[in-house]
């Protein structure tokens, strides 16, 4: 970076982080401010301002307004008091929103269950929630239904219809008569006096890739301040048409995209759910100027066969997180530079990175004179351990410069932007996450469980979930360059990559699960791969999948994949193994497996 670079960058990060903690401004002092007060806001300033576009029909905010006080009448005529937990199990809808947002106008907690639930996960959700009452939308009926038996409280619950006719069990109450009986007007704020900004507002569930989902706590603080963190960094306008195809469960879409639309008074777009078919043709005929993403949603675009309307567009930015550098240049090529504010962050953790100069890859920067003001740390990192380095004072040491390491962030209870809260239920899941005595004796630093780098001129980059990385040979594999790396090979449409244990051998082989679009020329790709890749990150194996199994946020999930490694018995994809004597990828067979098991096959 030259100096009229680093000028620039700096001015960049400067401004943007100047527009964000403005934003952040009024919520320095903890006091009695909540979302709904921030709802209520907005429809006194914006009433008729168009709050959602939602399949052909628009709903304006004192609409939502209206109907966002009639879930807080509905929570009265339970006899639900502030502090009370109702659990929300919907699919994207402008009701979505009115629910959780009505419900703190009287001081309820709403926990988001993720809509693709079911089973185990489900009944584990809802159990850790401690909710009386579960809201529904006729379309999760069944499986909430079928999970009703097992779970550890009953809950009553409350279906609403989507004017289909038909689809919810009789054992449910009918919400919509409940809601048409109640008054639209807004309840008196005597029911939320005694809530302060440090409660809880809403219970957000991690995605459960290699686990049981865990109820993450946001006070109504931390959920304000994710409505706000992008309206600074994006220029957010009242006259915004924000698209969100995301589900309303997840952070990204249904906090920090929802909020950066209703604390500027601007329009949602909102979708059911993500449709590479027809993204383009919502920009187009709804007008988006801004639109909220994952990373893979961007990859399913670039992947997408040409749309007639992908560049007539208007949008001006992306905000999301997990775009990987070849998707963001093959997107600028494609459909038009527009600027993205990547991001870094969890929804429970405390450490939170912007790109606010538009560096592709990059999630953030952080100039040197800005470090003493900010709270990361990327330590070395042991990834057969799985544990930060420590030296011979028994304290944690910082990562070279383009070293990758654990990002941490030091809790810091003064400062609301650097807080954990934790999750709910047990406790032990909140202390996972926090590292002691890492600089200092007494000091506590939230673990974001993820390896990131920075280079020479503060700029921060993603590398992998710890987990996902692992090691052979002797070096460390990121499971998501490797993929980078097979997805840009002719007719592989997704691959995920993962470690698989081979018996007699120290670390874990590269295994990659791929889709394709057609047959594949796997002499071609091994040569591919030999050409792109170190010895050590090749995929010794290769499953191929008719689709990769994802949560609902786009993550891929591996646990099983790892689980079931090359074992012949458990896969009934076609599995393929790097053969080094007719060094090509061959079909595996029960033979080979077992003499690769039995370590007559040197790897």
């Amino acid at each position: 970076m030259n100096i009229l670079e680093r000028i620039k960058s700096d001015l960049a990060v400067l401004q943007g982080a100047s527009a964000t903690l403005k934003a952040y401004k009024e919520l320095e002092a903890e006091g009695s401010r909540t979302v709904a007060d921030d709802l209520e806001r907005t429809v006194d300033r914006f009433p008729d301002n168009i709050a959602f576009r939602f399949e052909g029909q628009s709903l304006r905010y004192r609409d939502l307004d209206a109907r966002a006080n009639r879930y807080a009448h509905w929570a009265l005529a339970q006899g639900l008091k502030a502090g009370a937990v109702v659990a929300l199990f919907m699919s994207n809808r402008p009701d979505y929103v009115a629910c959780w947002m009505g419900l703190a106008k009287v001081g309820i907690t709403t926990a988001l269950i993720n809509s693709n639930l079911a089973g185990g996960p489900l009944t584990h959700s809802i159990d850790i929630s401690g909710a009386d009452h579960v809201i529904v939308s006729e379309d999760l009926a069944e499986p909430l239904a079928a999970i009703a038996p097992n779970l550890a409280r009953t809950p009553k619950a409350w279906v609403q219809s989507l004017g289909q006719g038909g689809g919810a069990p009789n054992t449910m109450e009918n919400l919509d008569a409940a809601l048409a009986a109640l008054p639209a007007d807004r309840p008196s704020t005597e029911h939320r006096a005694g809530v302060k900004s440090k409660d809880l507002a809403l219970y957000v569930y991690t995605s459960g890739t290699t686990g049981a989902p865990k109820a993450a706590r946001l006070t109504h603080l931390r959920t304000m301040g994710m409505m706000r963190a992008f309206i600074g960094g994006g220029k957010a306008k009242s006259s915004d048409r924000v698209y969100v195809t995301l589900p309303l469960y997840h952070g990204t879409g249904g906090i920090c995209g929802i909020g950066f639309a209703i604390e500027s008074g601007a329009t949602i777009i909102l979708r059911r759910k993500f449709s590479t078919t027809h993204f383009w043709e919502d920009c187009v005929n709804e007008g988006a100027t801004v639109f909220f993403y994952i990373g893979e949603l961007c990859r399913y675009l670039v992947n997408a066969p040409p749309h007639p309307l992908e560049r007539q567009h208007t949008l001006r930015l992306g905000v999301g997180n997990g775009m990987r550098p070849e998707v963001w240049e093959k997107f600028k090529e494609r459909f038009g530079d527009l600027k993205f504010l990547e991001f870094y962050g969890s929804t429970e953790g405390n450490v939170s990175l912007l790109n606010f100069d538009n560096k592709i890859g990059s999630i953030g920067r952080i100039p040197s004179w800005m470090q003493a003001r900010v709270n990361v740390r990327i330590l070395k990192f042991d990834v057969e351990t799985e544990q930060p380095v420590r030296g011979a004072d028994g304290f944690c040491i910082e990562a070279d410069v383009d070293e990758p390491g654990e990002a941490v962030g030091h809790i810091d209870p003064a400062e609301p932007r650097f807080k954990y809260e934790g999750y709910a239920g047990d406790k032990s899941q909140t202390e996972k996450k926090i590292l002691r005595n890492v600089f200092e004796k007494g000091d506590a630093w939230f673990r974001t469980g993820d390896l990131l780098r920075k280079d020479k001129d503060g700029y921060f980059y993603f590398i992998d979930r710890i987990g996902d990385t692992f090691r052979w040979k002797g070096e460390n594999v990121s499971t998501n360059e490797v993929g980078d790396v097979l997805a840009q090979f002719p007719g592989i449409v997704e691959a995920n990559v993962y470690g698989v244990h081979i018996p007699g051998h120290d670390g874990r082989a590269g295994m990659a699960a791929l889709t394709v679009s057609k047959d594949v020329d796997l002499r071609a790709l091994r040569d591919y791969v030999v050409r792109e890749l170190p010895t050590y990150a090749r995929p010794i194996f290769l499953r191929m999948q008719p689709e990769i199994t994802t949560t609902g946020t786009f993550k891929y999930r591996k646990v099983d994949l790892v689980r079931d490694g090359f074992d012949l018995a458990r896969v009934s994809d076609p599995v393929y193994f790097d053969d080094p004597q007719s060094h090509a990828y061959v079909a595996l067979t029960p033979e080979m497996s077992a003499r690769i098991a039995a370590g007559e096959i040197k790897l």
